[in-house]
C-alpha cells in the first residue's frame, strides 16, 4: 500500500487523538470542562497565528455557518459522550460511540455524490465485529439499555454528521481558516455549556494546566488539523472508519502507561478491526456477486 501524504496525515491524527483517553484517564479536572479548555487553549495558540501570518480567509457567508456548525456539532459529541460515560462505563459508551462508521456510510449514500462502495460495508462489518471481540462477547449481557445507552448512540451519530458536514465544507474552505472558526463556535458553546452546569473554570493543579494544555496542543489542533487535510483528499466513509483503530492504540498506550491488562482476545480483535480498515482502502472495488459465481 503507497503511503501519500494524506494517509500518513490521517495516521498523525489518530495518533495524536489516542493518546486523549489516557489523559482523560488522569481525572486531573472534569470531562466537560476539559472539553472546553481542549477547544479554548487551541484557539488561543491558533488564532493569532493564522491574524498575523495573515492565513485566514473569510469563507461566504453559508460557508462559516457551516463551519461554526461543525463546531457546535464536535462539542455536542463531545459533551453527550462525557454524560453516557459519567452514567455507565466508559466502555459501553466508546462501543456505542464507534458505531459512527455505520451512520456516515448511510449518510454518504443518502446525501454525498460519492456513495460508498462494496468495500466500505464489508469493511465496516468486518472492522466492528473485531471491536465486538476486543471489547468482549461478554460485556453485551451487561449492557444497560437506559439514558446512557441513548446518549452514547446519539454520540455516534453527531460524531458522523460532524464528518460528513466538514468534509462538505472543506471543499470550499482551507484547513486553517475552517479550524479557527470551528474552534471559536466550539469553544463559545461548551463555556456556555459549562456555565449553565456550573463547572468550575479554575482551581486545577498545575499538573492539570499541562495536561489541558496537552490535549489542545496535541489532541486538538495536531490532531484535527492533520484529519482535516485527510479528509480533503480522502473518503469520508474510509476516514471514520480508520479513526476506530484508534481504540487499538489507547489499549496499548494504556499497557505502556497505565498497567492495564492486554489480552489474546484482545489482540484477535485488533487484528480484525485492522483487516476491516484495510478492505476499505483495497483500490478495486469488490463485487459480491462475481465472487460468489467464481466459486
Amino acid at each position: 500500500m503507497k503511503l501519500t501524504k494524506p494517509r500518513l496525515a490521517l495516521i498523525t491524527g489518530i495518533l495524536c487523538i489516542s493518546i486523549f483517553p489516557i489523559l482523560i484517564k488522569l481525572r486531573l479536572t472534569g470531562g466537560l470542562i476539559s472539553a472546553f479548555y481542549r477547544m479554548t487553549i487551541a484557539v488561543t495558540f491558533l488564532l493569532p497565528y493564522v491574524l498575523l501570518t495573515k492565513k485566514f480567509k473569510l469563507p461566504k457567508t453559508k460557508n462559516i455557518l457551516l463551519a461554526a456548525l461543525c463546531g457546535v456539532l464536535f462539542s455536542s459529541d463531545v459533551a453527550v459522550w462525557n454524560i453516557a460515560i459519567q452514567d455507565s462505563s466508559a466502555t459501553q459508551a466508546s462501543l456505542l460511540t464507534n458505531l459512527s462508521p455505520l451512520w456516515v456510510g448511510i449518510g454518504a449514500f443518502l446525501f454525498l455524490k460519492s456513495k460508498p462502495k462494496t468495500n466500505f460495508w464489508i469493511g465496516t462489518v468486518v472492522s466492528l465485529f473485531g471491536m465486538v471481540i476486543l471489547v468482549g462477547f461478554e460485556f453485551f449481557m451487561e449492557m444497560n439499555f437506559n439514558r446512557a445507552f441513548l446518549f452514547a448512540v446519539f454520540s455516534g451519530v453527531l460524531y458522523s454528521i460532524y464528518l460528513l458536514v466538514s468534509k462538505n465544507v472543506l471543499s470550499d474552505v482551507d484547513i486553517l481558516s475552517f479550524m479557527t472558526i470551528s474552534l471559536l463556535a466550539s469553544s463559545v458553546y461548551l463555556g456556555i455549556v459549562c456555565f449553565s452546569l456550573n463547572e468550575s473554570f479554575t482551581g486545577f493543579s498545575n499538573t492539570a494546566w499541562f495536561v489541558l494544555v496537552l490535549q489542545a496542543v496535541i489532541c486538538q489542533l495536531c490532531a484535527w488539523l492533520s484529519i482535516s487535510y485527510a479528509t480533503q483528499h480522502i473518503r469520508i466513509t474510509r476516514i471514520s472508519l480508520s479513526l476506530l483503530s484508534q481504540a487499538i492504540i489507547t489499549a496499548i498506550l494504556a499497557w505502556l502507561f497505565l498497567e492495564e491488562k492486554i489480552t489474546l482476545q484482545m489482540i484477535l480483535g485488533g487484528i480484525i478491526l485492522l483487516f476491516g480498515i484495510r478492505i476499505t482502502f483495497y483500490n478495486k472495488t469488490i463485487s459480491l456477486t462475481k465472487y460468489f459465481l467464481n466459486k
